[in-house]
């Protein structure tokens, strides 16, 4: 006999157990590696910017809440698996089918009841540690000293605790959701409850078990019922947010009374897992269910059928008070100064004398219009550029504040082209230089702007000034990362400004400030060549001991990073503040749970022609304050934050989460103070808040008969008319001072308003110049709300008449004939003399390829009187009889001859033309003029009749005539 052996069964290679396991710890390992880089390396930013202790918050506020978030769900269901399991029947009598699932089951039942309560665990702390900043909030949140009108609770309750009992309601609501369904399952399936023939079999420990979660989750009902009673306050209703008589009267009570019934309905399910009774409980159930339709449903809406709609005033009138009150409140107009204003439409002589200085500092330059004029004039090589639009800002010149156009010189490395490789981009190529400056109020000859600070190397008022820093290595533009620095005594590798000395090309320099993380060490150069994604960090040589890198350079990126709980402004701006070039930026704190205060979307709030598609992680808010103005150095990127609104108290409560980052208002220096102004964003939330709130009693509100809109920008008819910066005198004022304004046309929700003027606002954004201190006026909300008896054509009115007035389609003609293209600057509206003055800088262009507007004409209404002029000056002298009795900012201006196009009739008008210069024969440039008309018209007939010769006989003729007409000095 032979006998065969049984075959060996196969086993798994050691090897390749070893090398799955080698691949896996090394997959490990990466993937932590580079987790730590990431962290690494936001510490080494915070970290140099001395804000570390922002990001050590947020980490351990982070961990703690994941923490929280994992034991506070993996505990209690893991204690719910464990009972239901040790408490099963050990007899119980299964049926075939539960035989078979726990065969399923049972080989992994150790895995399952630790698997569980850590799957749902994970979940739950990445959802806790969402709610950080909640949490941390309530913890460190300040009383407000302002009550809400219903239940007289501070209104710090509904700003710091209701968010966070809110949430910690639900996170409880899910955990003993999940601790109820695991225990119904394991009990299942253990025979703990069993279903067949009709009937339903809860052993005791079950029962227990599940009343007692069942009690437990119906309490936090009721307490979520009770805390919904608070929420209907912030909570948008039908015409107001908050409650009004329904609410009041039948809403709230309605909840208090559920949540009476659910803690009752709660203390019968305990009752149960005592006696084992399950009717009371289920019976009472039901019926929390019905009441809640009932009262909770059926009601209110009897309330507000047959009580507040035939009665609707009568009933409301408390509530819609409280609304207008607490909105005011909220978005900070309660100061609102209102002047009922008879606008005057007649202009006389010298009606302008007493708003001299107002009208001495009035802006033709248009900051979105001039950027590529002054791009043309000051950027000297193609990888500069400047910012479109340029921002406004004010200097104290002599003794005199004048108003300013500015923008700083950035760099382009789009424009390198070729020469765009590692080393010039990361090394050569770091940092912008110097501001330019312009008046806003003057022009020169050309029609260009008149410079104040300019030029490479910097000249002007700034730059004289003591240790003036002109290098720009923060802005808007700056690349994505720099590495600057070098030895003492090394040779300079970056590029300071494109001309050097003795017929040099170019003047090198080294950046010397401390404005970036260290590359001096190996560690550090592997750490940023794995975060930028380049291993020209870790070798090159123009990377040594002293190397710093420069990255997040965006001044608003800045802010952000070390102020996460700010909402930005979108217009920061430069400002030459003690010698540096810094940018200010405005920070707003927000919030969505002011009682009673109507909320406003922020992205519609501030879109318009300027700023067209904002976007923001809170967009309905009904709370804002411009809390923190914080600065960044555009030399060495410090970042600074001043506590600008001292009193808010969300403001209050971040300086407790992060304490020692905001500095006090004292801190600031007058001349920083000189430079701040009021925010655009929160003035432009504030007018359309006004747009409905101007009123002050609720009648008037609850009448809607007044409601204003922001109009339209003429030049973009499809988006809102932004606001703009002047130095003016508003009625009241004792003098002139750098303010912001904007005007109101009535409301109407099918787009048909009629494009008069309502109102006029305007808010003092002078701060003043002393250290530390916040000027008095600062922050003055003025409104002008226009006499209904007087009619006062609004920007699109005024926009329409200066378009269709003759003298200015006439010379819009003549300039389409020369290839050229007119641009229709911001419309200005200022209440002088006794009425509301219109003025727009009109610029010309070539339509080529080359951009570079001019300013040419100025347009100035005033009532039905229009002017059309060179000047402003002389614009307003043709308004009021020959001498407006002030002077404007270009009163000293003397257009270059032929620089301006006189009009030229329209076809089928009759010319009255009269030659700019007095040495031509009006003859001849009446025969100029005919001419050019004559061929205007065979040109049209020409082309309608098809006939291309004819067309190009008439298209030369006029060409000749234009050109006819430049040489007697109608146009260029």
């Amino acid at each position: 006999m032979t006998s065969t052996s049984a075959q060996t069964p196969a086993t798994p290679s050691r090897s390749r157990r070893v090398v799955a396991i080698s691949l896996a710890v090394i997959a490990a390992l990466v993937v932590a590696f580079f987790t730590f880089a990431n962290l690494y390396a936001d510490f080494l930013w915070f970290d140099q910017l001395g804000f570390d202790s922002v990001l050590v918050t947020q980490w351990v506020a982070r961990v703690v809440m994941f923490v929280v978030g994992f034991l506070g769900m993996a505990v209690p269901v893991w204690l719910a698996i464990q009972l239901a399991y040790r408490l099963r029947p050990v007899y119980a009598r299964l049926s075939s089918q539960l035989d078979r699932y726990q065969e399923v089951v049972e080989p992994l039942r150790r895995l399952a009841m630790w698997g569980i309560p850590i799957f749902f665990g994970f979940f739950a702390g990445f959802a806790a540690s969402a709610q950080w900043e909640t949490t941390w909030l309530w913890f460190n949140g300040v009383a407000t000293s302002t009550t809400d009108p219903e239940f007289g609770l501070d209104t710090g309750f509904y700003l710091f605790a209701m968010p966070f009992y809110s949430a910690l309601l639900g996170f409880v609501s899910a955990v003993l959701l999940i601790c109820l369904l695991v225990t119904a399952v394991v009990s299942y399936l253990y025979g703990s409850v069993r279903v067949g023939q009709r009937e339903l079999r809860i052993s005791k420990s079950a029962r227990i078990q599940l009343a007692v979660i069942a009690g437990l989750y119906l309490l936090v009902q009721a307490a979520s019922l009770w805390l919904d009673r608070y929420k209907t306050l912030v909570e948008p209703g039908d015409r107001i947010t908050g409650p009004g008589y329904t609410g009041v009267n039948a809403i709230i009570p309605g909840q208090t009374i559920l949540a009476i019934v659910a803690v009752i309905v709660a203390i019968l399910f305990f009752v149960t897992a005592v006696i084992g009774r399950w009717r009371y409980p289920l019976i009472a159930t039901a019926l929390l269910v019905v009441s809640a339709i009932v009262v909770g449903v059926g009601y209110p809406w009897v309330v507000n059928t047959f009580q507040v709609q035939p009665n609707r005033f009568a009933l409301e009138e408390e509530f819609y008070q409280r609304n207008v009150d607490m909105t005011h409140a909220a978005y900070g107009v309660d100061g609102l100064d209102k002047q009922d204003f008879t606008a005057v439409t007649d202009a006389e002589a010298g009606q302008l004398r007493e708003d001299a200085d107002t009208t001495a500092q009035v802006r033709i330059m248009d900051p979105a219009i001039i950027s590529p004029n002054v791009r043309q004039l000051e950027q000297y090589r193609g990888y500069y550029q400047f910012a479109d639009p340029l921002d406004v800002d004010r200097y104290d010149i002599d003794g005199v504040s004048q108003d300013t156009v500015v923008s700083v010189r950035e760099l382009d490395l789009d424009e390198l082209g070729a020469a765009a490789d590692w080393q010039n981009s990361a090394t050569v190529y770091t940092h912008g230089y110097g501001i330019v400056a312009a008046k806003g109020n003057d022009r020169t000859g050309e029609g260009d702007p008149v410079f104040l600070e300019r030029g490479i190397p910097a000249a002007g008022f700034l730059s004289e000034q003591e240790n003036f820093q002109p290098r720009v290595y923060f802005g808007e533009y700056s690349p994505a990362y720099s590495i600057v620095g070098a030895p003492e005594g090394s040779a300079p590798a970056e590029l300071d400004y494109p001309q050097g000395e003795d017929g040099a090309s170019e003047t090198k320099t080294t950046f010397e400030g401390d404005g970036g993380p260290s590359l001096g060490n190996v560690f550090n150069r592997l750490i940023y060549a794995l975060k930028f994604q380049a291993e020209q960090i870790l070798f090159s040589d123009y990377v040594n001991e002293e190397s710093q890198i420069l990255y997040d350079r965006d001044p608003r990126e800045r802010v952000q990073k070390v102020a996460p709980y700010l909402t930005l402004d979108n217009d920061p701006y430069p400002s030459v503040v003690d010698g540096r070039i810094v940018w200010i930026v405005d920070g707003y704190t927000l919030s969505a749970n002011y009682p009673y205060s109507s909320t406003v979307s922020l992205t519609s709030a501030i879109s318009d022609s300027s700023n067209p598609a904002p976007r923001f992680a809170l967009d309905d808010i009904n709370y804002i304050r411009n809390s923190v103005k914080a600065t960044v150095d555009a030399y060495d990127g410090s970042v600074t934050l001043y506590a600008w609104d001292e009193e808010d108290p969300l403001l209050q409560a971040w300086q407790k989460v992060y304490p020692t980052t905001v500095e006090p208002i004292s801190e600031m220096s007058a001349e920083l103070i000189s430079h701040v102004r009021y925010p655009t964003d929160l003035f432009k939330v504030q007018r359309t808040v006004l747009g409905v709130y101007h009123v002050d009693d609720a009648r008037s509100f609850y009448q809607s008969d007044n409601r204003w809109q922001t109009p339209n920008d003429p030049q973009v008819e499809t988006a809102l008319q932004p606001p703009y910066y002047l130095t003016m005198q508003m009625p009241g004022q004792d003098a002139p001072s750098y303010s912001m304004f904007t005007s109101f046309i009535p409301s109407s929700s099918g787009g048909n308003a009629r494009n008069v003027l309502m109102g006029y606002l305007a808010v003092d954004s002078n701060a003043g110049s002393e250290a530390g201190v916040k000027s008095d006026d600062y922050g003055k909300l003025r409104m002008l709300v226009i006499d209904s008896d007087t009619t006062v054509p609004g920007p699109g009115q005024v926009q329409n008449t200066f378009d269709s007035e003759p003298s200015v389609s006439s010379f819009v003609n003549i300039l389409q004939q020369g290839q050229s293209e007119v641009l229709n600057g911001n419309l200005l509206t200022l209440p002088v003399g006794g009425g509301l003055l219109y003025v727009q800088p009109v610029y010309v262009q070539s339509s080529g390829g080359t951009k570079l507007p001019k300013l040419q004409k100025v347009l100035v209404a005033f009532g039905d009187q229009v002017a059309f002029e060179d000047t402003l000056n002389e614009a307003l002298d043709v308004i009021f009889g020959g001498d407006s009795g002030a002077d404007a900012g270009d009163t000293d201006v003397t257009p270059t001859p032929g620089a301006t196009p006189s009009p030229t009739p329209t076809p089928g008008a009759t010319p009255t033309p009269e030659p700019t210069d007095p040495g031509v024969p009006a003859a001849d440039y009446e025969e100029a003029l005919a001419d050019a008309q004559e061929a205007m018209l065979d040109r049209d007939e020409a082309l309608k009749s098809g006939d291309l010769t004819a067309f190009a006989e008439a298209d030369e003729r006029l060409t000749q005539a234009v050109e006819r007409l430049i040489e007697l000095g109608a146009g260029e």
